[in-house]
């Protein structure tokens, strides 16, 4: 019976959206990518201080590290935490460096902020709240937990929908983990399969103080809008808050949405402030002994040659920066450049799709075999999950083929016994050139849902340092080695066998995994 509850989010009216402005790439500049700093902001940094991660265990052990090392603040941004023996491990390193920072002399500085989702985080009695309940009992002025619940599940909508099913209308999706001014972007969440077998994506971006404040800023407004978990294990909004259920939607969406955009649009300012400091302090004109003087002090920071840009979309909120940078990327680039675009999970938006089918770079697209799929031997209608992806694959192998794109545009699936496959982001190989000069990296999975119903974010990594560049076409080889080329005999396995009533579902449930 809960099955056909699935079309039950059909019902539910549309969100007015703030359309962004187009945009088109600048022919010059310092590097080709600068016009995304007119929509958010643009943090030169050195790439010395940027470091791939290619396992879950490395993510896992840095995590600890982390954790353990953090003297001022550490905020973590998931979908949740899970309840197993390695996130305990976490939880207890958490308490330790609190219990360190307490017994300090002084008034404690450290402060820890969680963000996760409201149903995925209250899914079981077990759960990611009784997780952490303990911390915020021990540590009540240094703790602070926000559960973020979409405005668009409420009213009877919520009554309906059972437990699982209530997350596929939207989700608090993005994955930051910071501590003091080292940040880690990625896809993985805070769960024991991610520690282990469950290959995704991981980028460290040390020593950068600015880009650790604006997630800093960016998940405190989003906790502002969220629910507050308390040590009784109930939850309730900041004084003064539209409830994000119970109050007016309309009302909610625009405070979120003001919310979020003052951090990213004083960022944006202060960083813009910063440039034209650092451009102005560059000239011939400027005082060769006050440059002297920085440089004896060792306050003078080295050129940047990569450049971070935080793509956020939160479509609820009339916010569509990550899917209008995206959009734009996919549209210019050139003839004979490479897109390497990677996915847990293949539901590509229409939009993607017809940039992909009607561009001119070449596409290696990869995504994941049933086999390594999330929700493969999921119990129940969860597990025909797999085989609707496999039909949503077929139908667009089958595009390709009817417009003769098999040469530009191929699929390959990611294939390894044990473990299953939830890397996304892309990687942009210009013209001519053996090392990618571009990728995004972070929570969007390029599908209906990261656009239009989940709270994303990811960053743009921009750099002309080769090292750096050789460091991300490592990890890309290494995830397309696991991998093998999708040809129309592979639809004709027995295991991309696709039940009718699979197929006659997919498309009107695609939206909403």
């Amino acid at each position: 019976r809960s099955s056909w509850l699935l079309l039950a989010p059909l019902l539910t009216p549309p969100i007015p959206v703030i359309t962004a402005p187009p945009c088109s790439l600048c022919p010059e500049g310092a590097h080709r990518f600068q016009w995304i700093r007119n929509l958010v902001p643009e943090f030169g940094i050195s790439s010395s201080h940027v470091k791939v991660l290619s396992s879950p265990a490395e993510f896992y052990e840095l995590l600890k590290v982390q954790i353990k090392a953090a003297k001022q603040r550490v905020v973590m941004a998931s979908l949740y935490l899970g309840t197993g023996l390695l996130e305990q491990e976490l939880v207890d390193c958490l308490e330790e460096t609190l219990e360190k920072s307490l017994q300090a002399k002084g008034s404690p500085d450290l402060r820890v902020s969680i963000l996760l989702d409201y149903t995925r985080g209250s899914r079981g009695r077990k759960n990611s709240r009784t997780m952490l309940i303990p911390l915020l009992q021990r540590f009540p002025e240094q703790v602070r937990v926000s559960l973020f619940h979409t405005p668009n599940l409420r009213g009877l909508l919520r009554l309906l929908i059972p437990e699982r099913f209530n997350e596929t209308i939207g989700l608090q999706h993005i994955k930051v983990y910071l501590f003091d001014d080292n940040v880690i972007l990625s896809g993985a969440n805070l769960s024991d399969l991610y520690f282990t077998n469950r290959q995704d994506r991981y980028v460290l971006l040390r020593d950068s103080p600015e880009i650790a404040d604006f997630f800093t800023e960016l998940v405190d407004a989003i906790g502002d809008v969220s629910l507050q978990l308390q040590e009784d294990d109930t939850v309730q909004m900041m004084e003064g808050m539209v409830h994000p259920y119970q109050g007016d939607k309309v009302a909610y969406c625009e405070i979120a949405n003001r919310r979020v955009m003052e951090v990213i649009n004083s960022a944006r300012t202060r960083q813009e402030l910063l440039h034209a400091k650092t451009f102005h302090s560059s000239q011939p004109g400027s005082s060769l002994l006050s440059q002297q003087g920085s440089q004896a002090s060792g306050s003078l920071k080295p050129e940047p040659d990569t450049w971070i840009y935080p793509l956020i979309q939160m479509k609820p909120f009339g916010i569509q920066i990550d899917e209008t940078v995206t959009e734009t990327l996919l549209t210019e680039a050139e003839r004979d450049a490479r897109i390497y675009l990677t996915t847990g999970y293949f539901n590509l938006t229409q939009a993607y799709m017809d940039l992909i089918l009607g561009t001119r770079a070449e596409y290696r697209i990869l995504l994941a075999s049933p086999e390594v799929n999330g929700f493969f031997g999921a119990k129940g209608v969860a597990g025909a999950i797999p085989a609707a992806y496999v039909y949503i694959e077929h139908q667009f192998y089958s595009e390709v083929c009817y417009l003769q794109q098999q040469e530009r545009v191929q699929l390959q699936e990611y294939s390894r016994a044990g473990w299953t496959f939830h890397a996304k982001g892309l990687w942009l190989y210009l013209a001519g050139s053996d090392l990618p000069c571009l990728t995004l990296i972070g929570s969007p999975n390029f599908g209906y849902r990261s656009v239009h119903r989940d709270l994303e974010a990811q960053v743009a990594i921009v750099t002309e340092n080769k090292a750096l560049q050789q460091q991300l076409h490592q990890e890309q080889e290494q995830l397309y080695l696991c991998s093998g080329v999708v040809s129309t005999s592979t639809f004709e396995q027995p295991n991309r066998y696709v039940k009718l009533w699979v197929k006659l579902v997919t498309p009107l449930i695609k939206n909403f995994f």
